[in-house]
C-alpha cells in the first residue's frame, strides 16, 4: 500500500501548488516567484489577465479524500462522478464539508457538482436521479449523454428530463 499511496499523495500535492500557481498568474499584479516541491517560477507573471473577477472559477474534480482536501483549500466548483450511488456522493460531499471547516471555509462558498449519465430508454430515472442529487445539496448537474449523439438529443433532454410534460 505504501507505493501507491506516496505517488497518489504527490499528485495531490501537485495539483495543489499548480492551483496556487494558477491563481497567483490570475491575479498578480507583480512577477512573483514560487519555490513549492513540485513546480518552481522565477518571475512569473501573466499580462493579460482574465475578464472575469476575482478570477475565472477552479474547478476540482474526483472523489479521493486526498482530492477533496484540495477541493476545499483550492476550488470554486467541485465535480464528482455520481453513476448512481447517490449516498456515495453524498457522503463525498459531506467529507469535503469536514475540510471545509479544518481549514476555516465556509463549506456553502463551494458549488457541488456532479456528472449523471442519461440512459436515454429511463428518462424517469435519470429525472430521479437529478433529483436525488439536487436533494443532497448539488447544484450543478452535468448530464453525460450516449456517444454518439442521438439525433435530436438536446430536444430529448429538455423534454424528458429537464420538463416533462405531466401525465
Amino acid at each position: 500500500m505504501r507505493g501507491r499511496a506516496e505517488p497518489v499523495a504527490g499528485h495531490q500535492e501537485s495539483l495543489a501548488e499548480a492551483c496556487t500557481v494558477i491563481r497567483r498568474l490570475w491575479t498578480a499584479e507583480e512577477p512573483f516567484d514560487f519555490h513549492g516541491t513540485h513546480h518552481r517560477l522565477t518571475g512569473a507573471f501573466a499580462g493579460l489577465k482574465p475578464v472575469q473577477r476575482p478570477h475565472p472559477p477552479i474547478l476540482v474534480g474526483g472523489r479521493a479524500a486526498t482530492t477533496l482536501r484540495v477541493a476545499a483549500e483550492h476550488a470554486d466548483l467541485w465535480n464528482i462522478p455520481g453513476g448512481g450511488d447517490i449516498e456515495d456522493v453524498a457522503g463525498r460531499s459531506r467529507l469535503l464539508d469536514r475540510h471545509c471547516v479544518e481549514i476555516g471555509r465556509d463549506p456553502a462558498s463551494l458549488v457541488r457538482s456532479v456528472h449523471l449519465p442519461v440512459d436515454v430508454d429511463r428518462p424517469a430515472a435519470v429525472r430521479a436521479s437529478v433529483g436525488q442529487a439536487l436533494d443532497a445539496g448539488f447544484r450543478h448537474i452535468v448530464l453525460g449523454l450516449p456517444v454518439p449523439f442521438p439525433e435530436g438529443i438536446a430536444q430529448w433532454v429538455a423534454e424528458e428530463v429537464i420538463r416533462p410534460s405531466a401525465g
